[in-house]
């Protein structure tokens, strides 16, 4: 009998080959509902114009990422949600008080600047909306008017009408002084602070949310969390390490900035001895300049200059191709 071959085509395309519902859309979707809590708690304590800056940012966002791409004739990419979420992010830096076209401002440097000049989403090399906080010091004054919280105090939706102001807690513990707040209200967000930043208890809640949808997991943010906290129990100011220690751990931005600025996608390292490195230079550097810097607050700073750090931390704990030779390894 005759032998029979057969002969089969088989067609590779290129990766990824397993397919799964996540994208980048589901991604900054549930990015969003996580950041919704801190919104409303902004709402409860700073009135409703923290929520009318937040609008203006993320339409601004949009707009400037949608202008963009028709401009420059691209495919336009704002349905993925990412410029939202980017909008969100830079109205919760900033105070209640700030002047809407200031906001305007930072979500075109964030968008256009910052993330579009460098090829777009995944293409930035540090997080767009802290690079707009950075830049938004051009007007100092505007980026350290704080309104106390209550709404016997919250600020105007539109015009200039007397508000009454007040120094954050990092104010006085870069002073080397303990907060007149409790540990109680740095917890829960009865503070004054930038929008999105001041309530601990919601900014954890919208993590937690992250954390059982597996969009986050929590390696950069106890390296950085626990370095930070290490550091203020060796090197604490006042006569209580563990209530100073905490108070630097609920105070400022380093809530917000550890576990949704850090995080980032883009902007971290992929491995995770990386990742953890970067969580810890994070945490130092804030301390440093917390402790020795003129300005009160280093969370911003720290994470900008660790995001430039993230290619040669990529590097760092990677494992070996499939099939390649050990260092060492001689030739036959």
């Amino acid at each position: 009998m005759a032998q029979m071959k057969y002969f089969y085509e088989l067609t590779i395309s290129s990766s990824p080959h397993a397919h799964a519902p996540v994208t980048t859309r589901t991604i900054m979707r549930d990015v969003l509902i996580a950041l919704t809590p801190a919104l409303l708690g902004s709402v409860y304590f700073f009135g409703l114009r923290a929520l009318l800056v937040t609008l203006v940012s993320m339409a601004a966002s949009v707009l400037f990422e949608w202008g963009y791409q028709k401009l420059m004739k691209k495919e336009t990419m704002v349905y993925d949600l990412s410029a939202l979420v980017t909008g969100v992010l830079i109205a919760f830096v900033c105070p209640v008080t700030m002047p809407l076209w200031m906001v305007v401002v930072g979500d075109f440097f964030a968008i256009v600047v910052v993330k579009q000049l460098f090829g777009g989403i995944g293409k930035n090399f540090v997080n767009p909306a802290l690079a707009a906080r950075a830049f938004l010091f051009s007007w100092p004054v505007e980026m350290t008017t704080w309104v106390k919280p209550g709404y016997e105090n919250a600020a105007p939706l539109v015009g200039g009408a007397d508000i009454v102001t007040g120094a954050t807690p990092l104010a006085s513990m870069h002073q080397g002084m303990m907060p007149d707040a409790s540990l109680s209200d740095l917890f829960f967000g009865n503070v004054g602070g930038c929008i999105g930043e001041t309530s601990v208890l919601l900014l954890l809640i919208g993590f937690l949310y992250l954390l059982i949808r597996r969009v986050l997991t929590v390696r950069i943010p106890l390296a950085y969390l626990g370095t930070v906290a290490v550091l203020a129990l060796l090197f604490p100011r006042g006569n209580d390490p563990l209530l100073w220690a905490g108070a630097q751990l609920c105070a400022g931005g380093l809530m917000l900035g550890a576990l949704y600025m850090a995080t980032d996608y883009v902007t971290s390292p992929v491995s995770k001895l990386g990742q953890m490195i970067f969580g810890i230079g994070c945490g130092v550097i804030t301390f440093v300049i917390r402790y020795f810097g003129g300005y009160n607050e280093g969370v911003s700073y720290a994470i900008l200059v660790m995001n430039a750090c993230v290619v040669l931390l990529d590097k760092i704990g990677m494992p070996k191709q499939f099939g390649a030779a050990r260092k060492g390894a001689q030739k036959k």
